[in-house]
């Protein structure tokens, strides 16, 4: 695999010699769902093409949540280790402000292929030269890195045009308190691939009490409220709250103190290309639990339509439910009877035309035999007759000859 030269005027530009690589991102690029195989063959090339460059990959708090069963070992165990480092729980703008903010501090690159425009007016510093940096998978070359300009689009103009109003006024969000602490960094690549070097040590296993400790890093809710939101509010129920902030394949809401997470594909039906699209940052929208993951405290719902409401306004209690249920297969076996006992009566109705069929053309056939037999003997009689007639003239000839010899002899 090779990677391209445009990236190697980074160190010279960066004095920090330090990369920030936004996992969401570059774990999601050209796919549906994130993968932690795809993140792991993308910063081990990116690390084998800057040796000398201090690597630390941040994923969002659901990207656990979001990939394959399968990998959810190994990013527990990247997590654990260090290797990956997620904002902790409740952080205000979630991943992509936790990556700026810690490309900020320590003046690093960040690696991605979003161009972070909900938040040009605090990080402008994103538009110098060599402080950020795209990638992709090229068929039969593998990943390339090239230097990027960020976009300047719609939300860029109107986040700068509010900045500007607020008349220098506090513009960053407010961080969480965990993200004043010290930054961890990884010895080695995530989970799953070689190391640069055959030498290099493999990390230690993860303590039980740390894998199964269930911190802030590897939970999306805490654990009380979590359990209380699932006791009162099961599979179906409709809850409002406000949309908080945007995933790479969904969007947060904020329903009282707990994140609720909603997939683009129980947006509508075919899922919009983002979530921007059906959800604007702010407004109070209503959504339907679609279920839970509880080993992350996570919360799945969707939008109303796209998950079956077991409330809202035209919810029924429960033994209505159960009547007009029965109701319902009472009335599908009366159709189902009544659909039998018509194909019943049909069935009868061309049997008995089939039989009235067949008497007719036995009747028509015995009539064409009647009917033949009386012209034949017709026939019959007619040439007894003319036999008749015949022998009567020659009987008549001979009298008249006889007659006649007679009357010359006397």
């Amino acid at each position: 695999m090779t990677g391209n030269d445009d990236t190697s005027q980074m160190s010279s530009t960066n004095a920090s010699n330090h990369v920030v690589v936004d996992g969401s991102n570059i774990a999601t690029e050209g796919r549906e769902m994130p993968s932690l195989a795809q993140l792991n063959e993308a910063v081990t090339t990116f690390m084998d093409l800057h040796p000398d460059v201090q690597v630390t990959v941040v994923v969002d708090a659901t990207f656990g949540h979001r990939i394959d069963a399968s990998e959810r070992a190994e990013f527990d165990a990247g997590v654990a280790n260090n290797e990956l480092v997620a904002p902790p729980a409740g952080a205000v703008g979630r991943g992509d402000a936790f990556v700026l903010t810690i490309a900020q501090r320590v003046g690093a690159t960040v690696l991605s292929n979003d161009s972070f425009q909900e938040f040009h007016a605090d990080h402008e510093w994103l538009f110098d030269e060599g402080r950020l940096v795209g990638g992709k998978p090229v068929p039969h070359v593998g990943w390339v890195f090239v230097a990027r300009t960020p976009v300047r689009g719609p939300k860029s103009k109107r986040a700068t045009r509010d900045a500007r109003r607020k008349s220098g006024s506090a513009r960053a969000p407010k961080a969480s308190p965990m993200a004043s602490e010290p930054m961890p960094m990884p010895t080695s690549p995530p989970p799953g691939r070689a190391t640069r070097s055959a030498s290099a040590p493999a990390p230690a296993p993860a303590s039980a009490a740390t894998s199964s400790g269930g911190g802030a890093a590897s939970t999306v809710n805490e654990l009380l409220p979590f359990l209380e939101f699932i006791g009162e509010h099961p599979v179906g129920t409709a809850v409002s709250g406000v949309v908080e902030s945007y995933s790479s394949h969904g969007a947060y809401v904020r329903v009282k103190e707990l994140a609720v997470y909603v997939p683009l594909r129980l947006m509508s039906d075919p899922p919009p290309r983002s979530a921007r699209k059906a959800l604007r940052l702010g407004d109070e929208v209503t959504v339907v639990i679609a279920g839970t993951v509880p080993d992350r405290r996570s919360i799945d719902a969707g939008l109303p339509g796209m998950v079956p409401s077991a409330g809202g306004a035209d919810a029924v209690a429960p033994a209505a439910r159960k009547k007009s249920a029965a109701k319902k297969s009472t009335a599908q076996k009366v159709v189902a009877k009544k659909a039998v006992a018509k194909k019943s009566t049909a069935k009868k109705a061309v049997t008995k035309k089939a039989v009235a069929k067949k008497a007719v053309a036995k009747k028509s056939t015995a009539k064409k035999v009647v009917a033949k037999k009386a012209a034949t003997k017709q026939v019959v009689a007619k040439k007894a007759a003319a036999k008749k007639s015949a022998a009567k003239k020659v009987a008549t000839k001979k009298v008249a000859a006889k007659k006649s010899t007679a009357k010359g002899r006397s």
